[in-house]
This record gives structure tokens, C-alpha cells and sequence, in this order.
């Protein structure tokens, strides 16, 4: 069903992959969005269990787009690092293919909101306030993931391997 990475030799390992997702802070999330037009859109998140969450407005193009269509993708770089002299970009980056769902309840919304808010904010009594005050107006979206491959440049594959 999915395709299997061409440049298989630049491909990183499922660890490496999930490390990107565990560390990053800004992802891009594509939908299907008006017209069969396709909608990205930068996106905080949190990675746990080969999930994804987001949160975001109650309404608005996202949710409709889920609403229309669940299959998303979803892209974190972690490395962009272009190199003029060699005319490259040294970069590693994570695409995902996955599944949709917007949470029903209450008790879903605030643990995904929750695991959201912990990874950027140390500040645990804070987090909890927010979300029990924005919790009528909030939603929130897991994303099954049911495909990902991480990727790196060949340039920064062989300065890995020690080679130039």
C-alpha cells in the first residue's frame, strides 16, 4: 500500500525515526482540503505510542478536512542545513501516513491536551488551568500512524560514515 523508499540507503532506522518525532516541536500536517485541493499546515504536537496528537479550534479548515477525509500525512525536519559551498543540504527529516480522529471526550481532549501542553511548558498546575479553561472551545486530533520513514541526505549519510 505504501511505497517503499527509493533511496533505501539514506533511510533512517525506526529508532532514529521515532526520536525525531519524540524531539521536534513544529510539524506539518497535510489533509485533503477544499476542492481536492491539498491543505498543509504548521502544526505543534506530541508523538506518543505511534500516535500523534494536535489540538486546535473546534472549527475551521482542519476539521473539516478530517471530517471529509481522515487520511493525513504528516512531515517533522529536524536537520535543514544548507552547505553553499557544496551546493547541498545536509538534512534528516520524518515523513508519517496515518489515520485521523477527532476526540469525542471531555477525558480524551484533556489527556491529549495535557500531553501537548507538558512537552512545551514545565509548569504542570499552569497547563491544567489552561486546558480546564479552554476545554469547551478546544479539540483535539490522534493520528494513527500506520506508515513512516525517516530520511537523510546522502551527503550527511556519508559525513556520518566518516566518509567526504
Amino acid at each position: 500500500m505504501f511505497r517503499k523508499m527509493r533511496r533505501f540507503k539514506q533511510q533512517l532506522t525506526e529508532e532514529e525515526t521515532i526520536q525525531i518525532l519524540k524531539k521536534g516541536k513544529t510539524g506539518i500536517l497535510g489533509v485533503i482540503g477544499d476542492e481536492g485541493y491539498p491543505y498543509t499546515v504548521p502544526i505543534n504536537y506530541v508523538y506518543e505510542n505511534n500516535k500523534i496528537y494536535i489540538h486546535c479550534a473546534k472549527t475551521g479548515h482542519k476539521i473539516d478536512a478530517i471530517k471529509n477525509n481522515n487520511k493525513v500525512s504528516f512531515c517533522v525536519i529536524e536537520k535543514d542545513d544548507v552547505v553553499k559551498e557544496k551546493l547541498t543540504t545536509y538534512y534528516k527529516s520524518v515523513i508519517a501516513f496515518g489515520k485521523a480522529r477527532i476526540l469525542e471526550t471531555d477525558s480524551e481532549i484533556f489527556r491529549a491536551a495535557q500531553s501537548l501542553g507538558f512537552k512545551y511548558s514545565d509548569d504542570k498546575e499552569h497547563v491544567q488551568k489552561e486546558i480546564k479553561q479552554e476545554l469547551k472551545a478546544l479539540a483535539c486530533v490522534e493520528i494513527v500512524i500506520e506508515h513512516m520513514t525517516g530520511k537523510q541526505s546522502k551527503d550527511l549519510a556519508m559525513k556520518c560514515l566518516g566518509v567526504d
